[in-house]
C-alpha cells in the first residue's frame, strides 16, 4: 500500500484519496495518515456472519472519498459478488503467486512443495471469482535452494513493490496492456 501511495506523484495519473483497512490496528492506517492521507477502519469482527453489512459499512468511506479506482493489497477479506460488481473494471488486487498458480492462502509454501523453480506476483482485476479476474501484470521471482515460505515471500514483496505501482499508472491512464516483468 505505501508503495502506491508513494508513487502517485507528479504526473502519475492518480492520486490516492484514502487507505482503508478492516483492521483498526493496521500499522498502514498511520503510516498512509502520516503521509496525509485520509484513513478509515471498518473492523470485520463485529460483522461477523453477515459480510452485507461489512461491506455496507466499508462502502461509506468508500463513497465519502469518490473513489475511482480501488487497489486491494493486504486485504484478506472475500467481498461478495455485489459488491465487486458495484466497481466493475475499477478493482485491482496484488496476489503473490504467478495466477492462475496458487489462489487463495498459503501461496509461497504451496510453490515450494510443488518444487516449483520460479514463483512472483500478480496484478490482476477483481472479479466475483476468487483470484480470477484479467491479469494485469506479473512479476517473477527465482526459487533458491534453501528457501523458506518466509524468505520467499520477502523476494516476492519487494517485487510488489514494483510491479503494483507500475500497473496501477498505466491502468489509471486506461491501459490494461499487461506488465511482465522478470
Amino acid at each position: 500500500m505505501l508503495a502506491l501511495v508513494r508513487s502517485m506523484v507528479g504526473d502519475h495519473p492518480a492520486r490516492p484519496v484514502l487507505v482503508a483497512s478492516n483492521d483498526p490496528e493496521a500499522g498502514g492506517l498511520a503510516r498512509a495518515a502520516a503521509l496525509g492521507v485520509p484513513v478509515a477502519a471498518v473492523d470485520h469482527r463485529p460483522f461477523r456472519g453477515d459480510r452485507a453489512a461489512f461491506e455496507a459499512a466499508l462502502l461509506e468511506p468508500i463513497l465519502a472519498a469518490d473513489a475511482d479506482i480501488l487497489c486491494l493489497a493486504g486485504f484478506m477479506r472475500v467481498l461478495t459478488a455485489d459488491f465487486v460488481a458495484r466497481f466493475e473494471g475499477r478493482m485491482l488486487n496484488i496476489h503473490p503467486s504467478l495466477l492462475p498458480k496458487y489462489q487463495g492462502l498459503h501461496t509461497h509454501r504451496r510453490a515450494l512443495e510443488a518444487g516449483d523453480t520460479e514463483a512472483g506476483c500478480t496484478v490482476h482485476e477483481v472479479t466475483a471469482a476468487l483470484d480470477d479476474g484479467p491479469i494485469l501484470g506479473q512479476a517473477r521471482v527465482p526459487v533458491l535452494a534453501g528457501d523458506t515460505p518466509d524468505s520467499l515471500a520477502a523476494r516476492v514483496l519487494a517485487r510488489e513493490h514494483v510491479l503494483y505501482p507500475a500497473v496501477l499508472r498505466r491502468f489509471a491512464s486506461g491501459d490494461r496492456t499487461p506488465i511482465w516483468l522478470a
